[in-house]
């Protein structure tokens, strides 16, 4: 299993993802975490984390997964030739229902624990790994709901590292008061969870877990 799990943008490692990619270069770039609100704003960030991986020496390309909802067969079939998804971050709840509706979840799941794909991003994109999303409540509104996405959703992340992880933890961040809270949250609940500043990386690697400052 590899991940690289970053609180905001590529963090302050960003060779480590080339690292964990081991020669791979077909990258997939998912902006579905901000498919409300500024439409050229979206278009932007899509292109900056476009350059940013040709940078890394990637071939990234766009993969909105609004594209396979209810179609998990051939979204299954064209990350069969992917080594890596780059998730960008927003809110956590339009992105669960993404990977929901599109089989995005359980396709990256299998594929992850079988090491045939590098999962990363940032902000949202970290609490999908996660056991549960109670708390990223205090810190995203699950009433968003985009145009063709379903109100349903389900408060399980993909479990794929056992513990929750609060990002922009005290950092300049607008979000960072409020993840004072979902950490208060965390305490209070009994939640193992980790802390990630602007910046931070977490990576795995087979058994090998580091964080990077």
């Amino acid at each position: 299993m590899r991940l690289y799990l970053s609180s905001y943008k590529f963090g302050n490692h960003p060779e480590e993802l080339t690292r964990l990619a081991r020669g791979s270069k077909k990258a997939a770039v998912i902006m579905n975490a901000v498919d409300f609100g500024d439409e050229e704003r979206k278009r932007q960030s899509a292109k900056d984390q476009i350059q940013q991986l040709n940078k890394l020496g990637f071939e990234p390309t766009e993969l909105d997964l609004r594209n396979y909802f209810g179609k998990p067969a051939a979204l299954k079939k064209y990350l069969q030739g992917i080594g890596l998804v780059w998730i960008h971050g927003g809110n956590a709840f339009v992105l669960q229902r993404a990977f929901a509706q599109s089989g995005f979840g359980k396709i990256i799941q299998e594929i992850v624990l079988g090491d045939k794909i590098v999962y990363a991003g940032f902000s949202a994109a970290v609490c999908m790994v996660t056991p549960t999303l109670h708390g990223a409540e205090l810190v995203d509104d699950p009433a968003v709901i985009p145009e063709g996405y379903k109100k349903d959703f389900s408060w399980d992340g993909l479990g794929l590292i056992n513990y929750n992880v609060a990002v922009h933890y005290q950092s300049n961040h607008p979000e960072s008061a409020d993840v004072e809270k979902e950490a208060e949250y965390y305490r209070q609940n009994n939640i193992l969870y980790k802390t990630l500043r602007d910046g931070e990386v977490i990576v795995v690697d087979g058994n090998k877990e580091t964080v990077f400052q």
